[in-house]
């Protein structure tokens, strides 16, 4: 057996103390939500150095960890539950939706590994073991009929602890994704039974007008909508971008295309899909895209609470060819991100909804994957750095297998904060070593992420 690899000890399920009467009813699942039911679990989590001066009890912190689990559930307690299918035949009905109350509960499992903080954050790419930190390892979010809708692994390194965090993509979003993370740490931080968290979360499922809360999907089996997806092989880099040089290229874009609209973050995903294209040297008329989640909430009118809990984002596009990008600068580049983000209007929100009720589609990593393109993932605006469970500021935050490809971009807050940026880019070894190369992209890059 490898020494280095992660041994798994114990694991439990916790299930909250109380439920509220809603509990008892099935917990309904929006479009956006069932469009997630063939893509992968959300993968998160933090790396965290023990304490210098006294030895971490490890059981100790487990059994704060399920304590305040079991209270967190109470106010996320679909995640406590399981996807369940009803399905008749006349008239023909598929329904998905989560049984709160016929469930184990969430999954938290203790595991270990012989390595030490510096062996995952020290190499040059992100080691492969990082992907054994987490549970439902290329699991679908369908599989949540049978699997856990959300697990906490906590496993134990010699000088240091991850905690990571699995939840079903179908039940929420990255914003989703950390409310509960940030929510779960408050209450471990506050260990008290009473304890209100800052942002509870809005469980009100959310349709346009006219529809819901059943969605009938035209399906009789789930294999006609599961699609199983391995990734080419890639290598994973984190590069840092800290706020001046983040500031530069927003400054630089802006100024080339003599606008003061476009924002940084615009800015920086043009800036990874021309650095990125210019290492895939394409032909001239190939059509390439970059694509970003966006969060639609605050597009709606009226607006959905920023605490709303479900899935809430939709894939922007900003599409041009091959030539077209490297031959103008990137402001030129820029503006179209702008404006595939300024276009996501309420009107084109509920345009896209009515055409997804009238004919269903659910996602297939497969065809999120574009070998001609970029994909901008999660954000750097969630408080990723703010969950600390007692033990400071986490030193690192890491993601598993999940929804990575050749040309994924994952965004992350920078660990010292101030508008800083940390980018995790997914690459085949021989375009990885050509962005290394990049002179233009090298210069924009700061030091390694975790070097403080």
């Amino acid at each position: 057996m490898n020494p280095t690899s992660v041994q798994q000890i114990s694991e439990c399920f916790i299930k909250p103390p109380n439920l509220p009467k809603e509990a008892n009813q099935p917990y309904y699942l929006t479009p956006w939500d069932l469009a997630m039911l063939s893509v992968h679990y959300i993968q998160k989590g933090l790396l965290f150095a023990k304490p210098p001066q006294e030895a971490l009890d490890i059981m100790y912190l487990l059994d704060k960890l399920k304590h305040s689990l079991a209270l967190t559930l109470v106010h996320f307690y679909p995640l406590a539950g399981r996807l369940a299918t009803s399905k008749t035949e006349d008239p023909p009905s598929y329904v998905v939706y989560v049984d709160c109350t016929n469930s184990p509960g969430a999954r938290l499992v203790h595991a270990a590994v012989n390595l030490t903080v510096s062996d995952v954050l020290s190499p040059t790419y992100v080691p492969l073991v990082a992907q054994s930190f987490f549970d439902h390892h290329r699991a679908l979010n369908h599989d949540g009929h049978f699997r856990s809708l959300l697990t906490i692994q906590v496993t134990d390194l010699v000088d240091g602890v991850f905690i990571g965090c699995s939840m079903n993509h179908a039940i929420g979003d990255g914003s989703s994704f950390w409310q509960f993370l940030n929510s779960f740490s408050e209450i471990f931080q506050a260990q008290g039974s009473e304890f209100q968290i800052a942002h509870p979360p809005d469980l009100k499922r959310w349709f346009p007008d006219g529809y819901g809360p059943i969605v009938n999907l035209p399906f009789t089996h789930h294999e006609q909508f599961l699609g199983h997806f391995e990734a080419p092989p890639f290598r994973e880099r984190v590069f840092h971008f800290s706020s001046e040089s983040i500031a530069k290229l927003k400054a630089r874009a802006n100024s080339e295309y003599n606008t003061n609209k476009i924002s940084s973050f615009q800015s920086l995903s043009a800036f990874m899909w021309r650095c990125i294209m210019r290492t895939r040297k394409l032909p001239h008329d190939q059509i390439t895209s970059c694509r970003l989640a966006c969060n639609n909430r605050s597009r709606l009118k009226p607006p959905l609470s920023a605490d709303y809990f479900g899935n809430c984002i939709y894939p922007l596009r900003a599409s041009t060819t091959a030539g077209e990008l490297l031959e103008n600068n990137l402001g030129w580049a820029a503006w179209r991100t702008h404006q595939a983000v300024v276009n996501q209007s309420d009107e084109k929100i509920r345009e896209s909804l009515e055409s997804w009720l009238k004919s269903p589609i659910i996602y297939q990593i497969g065809q999120l994957f574009d070998p001609f393109s970029v994909m901008m993932g999660s954000s750097p605006r969630f408080n990723k750095y703010g969950s600390e469970f007692g033990l400071g500021k986490a030193l690192a935050l890491l993601s598993g297998y999940a929804h990575k490809f050749s040309g994924k971009v994952s965004a992350y807050p920078g660990r010292e904060g101030g508008g800083s940026v940390d980018l995790e880019v997914c690459l085949p070894q021989n375009l990885m070593t050509a962005l290394e190369d990049d002179q233009e992209f090298m210069d924009a890059v700061s030091v390694s992420p975790w070097s403080n």
